[in-house]
């Protein structure tokens, strides 16, 4: 969609649209919202079906890759590679915020898990939320970079799998 199309499809000439819309920096942080609210509204609903939490967290990890390589829609490069580039105060806080929220329901989601004994009551829920959420945006980022959606798919089941791991102490890792 070019700024033609949006100035045709509202209506208005190019010099409206800004007093329609406000200024340039109005504009994107009105998208930034717009698109992590649908993109969140749906993982969200994801993250909590009524599954289990394996089966919750595989959804969720799905959908990311579903989003990232939709044919027709930009790959997630808004959130991800655009926004945190921009040198704004409410930008970042914006980005901090998303990033705080996403957390604090992929925790919730452990919490309940924990309540129902599907994972253990000593199960690291907040780092493994992070570990979590790294790996989704890790899945995203490769569909940017052009891996495909088969391979990303794959991966969406394995992260799943490796974020409940049960706990091995400091023990090293096998080699």
């Amino acid at each position: 969609m070019t700024i033609d199309d949006l100035v045709a499809g509202i209506g208005v000439g190019r010099p409206s649209l800004y007093s329609v819309l406000g200024d340039k920096r109005a504009i994107f942080l009105r998208a930034l919202r717009a698109y992590a609210e649908a993109k969140g509204a749906r993982a969200a609903q994801t993250l909590f079906s009524p599954t289990t939490v394996r089966d919750s967290l595989a959804g969720f990890v799905r959908h990311a890759v579903e989003s990232a390589t939709e044919e027709g829609q930009a790959p997630g490069y808004l959130l991800l590679c655009v926004a945190p580039l921009v040198d704004d105060a409410e930008v970042r806080k914006f980005l901090k915020d998303t990033v705080a929220g996403g957390m604090a329901l992929v925790e919730r989601r452990f919490y309940d898990a924990i309540s129902t004994g599907e994972v253990p009551s000593d199960f690291p829920v907040s780092a493994r939320a992070s570990q979590f959420l790294d790996l989704s945006r890790g899945l995203t980022m490769r569909a940017q970079m052009g891996m495909t959606r088969k391979t990303l798919l794959k991966d969406a089941e394995e992260a799943a799998d490796l974020v409940l791991l049960p706990r091995r102490g400091n023990a090293a890792p096998e080699c």
